[in-house]
């Protein structure tokens, strides 16, 4: 199957590259490892959630040198700036006028590690919207284009935690994916242990180079979807507002926002890298089924009733799942 970026079988062989050295140097966490390179292949930003020190950080680290990506990393604190993330015109004293020229910040990087995003305030998780979703910053009425491609791969505390703000629905919707990372259990414990209280590191080969994972992207596009497989997710997506006609009981009763089109567009353009992992040509409805929690959990806001009855955006995803039907 031939198509104007080279073979599929090319891309696959790639990121099966890439898939294989990242788990070389994270212990455990495998399906994590998977959706966020789904999530990437597929243009789209990551957030990621867990305790602190389950390897968030490091994952994003060794991503970038896999990948061969300039990265970045901002850790996010209450005192952090919208000027501290995107930049700001400083004055040129080497300028015969002394002219203000543009100091880029950190986030003209291929990859933005926002870590922490929730311990900064509104106005600075706000800095990084225009970045996420049209892949450009303005400051002062100038508008500058990031480079390609581009990526923030965000990690945060779970919401209780002390000192934490939470992102605002507009800023969680610019998130392809939300992935909730797992503690790890007493084997993969062990082998981080033994791994990380020695003298012993392995050094991070680099696969792949940024021209090749756009490439990778614009051939990822072309893996067809049938028109079943795409009504389907279509279905998903509209059964997860309480006000839309054939909703499931559950969404009616606990949810008080649905998802947006965005959701939709996660569902499909990450299945279609499942495909491709999975070593196929086109998306089955289990690539939707799969990809559907990480795109939809994030853009299911859930009521009261929800938060005192125990119900969680995973679960209403699980009775969306058994209510819809594949063929309708």
């Amino acid at each position: 199957m031939q198509n104007e970026n080279g073979t599929f079988e090319k891309v696959m062989e790639t990121v099966s590259k890439i898939e294989s050295e990242v788990s070389k140097h994270i212990i455990g966490q495998k399906e994590i490892i998977r959706q966020v390179l789904m999530c990437m292949l597929a243009g789209g930003n990551v957030l990621l959630e867990g305790m602190p020190g389950l390897g968030k950080t490091r994952l994003v680290n060794v991503l970038g040198k896999v990948m061969g990506l300039k990265f970045s990393r901002i850790q996010f604190t209450p005192d952090l700036m919208p000027a501290d993330v995107t930049g700001t015109n400083i004055i040129d004293r080497e300028s015969v006028e002394e002219m203000f020229r543009f100091q880029p910040g950190p986030i003209f990087s291929n990859i933005v590690l926002a870590d922490e995003i929730n311990r900064a305030t509104p106005k600075t998780q706000s800095a990084m919207l225009q970045a996420m979703q049209e892949k450009t910053v303005t400051v002062a009425n100038t508008t500058y284009k990031l480079p390609e491609p581009f990526f923030v791969l965000a990690t945060q505390n779970p919401i209780e935690m002390e000192g934490t703000y939470p992102l605002p629905e507009a800023q969680m919707d610019r998130f392809l994916f939300k992935l909730n990372v797992p503690s790890p259990d007493f084997g993969e414990l062990k082998d981080i242990i033994k791994l990380t209280t020695t003298n012993r590191e392995d050094k991070v080969e680099t696969v792949t180079n940024a021209e090749e994972i756009i490439l990778i992207q614009k051939a990822a596009r072309e893996i067809p979807v049938a028109e079943p497989v795409l009504d389907y997710a279509i279905r998903l997506v509209i059964a997860t507002r309480p006000d839309g006609e054939g909703s499931p009981e559950m969404v009616k009763k606990y949810v008080r926002y649905g998802s947006s089109p965005r959701g939709a567009q996660a569902i499909v353009s990450t299945a279609r890298i499942r495909a491709l992992l999975c070593g196929r040509y086109n998306v089955s409805f289990e690539d939707i089924k799969n990809v559907a929690y990480p795109s939809l959990r994030h853009r299911i806001f859930v009521n009261f009733d929800a938060v005192s009855d125990g119900i969680s955006p995973d679960m209403i995803i699980d009775g969306i799942i058994g209510d819809v039907k594949i063929y309708q």
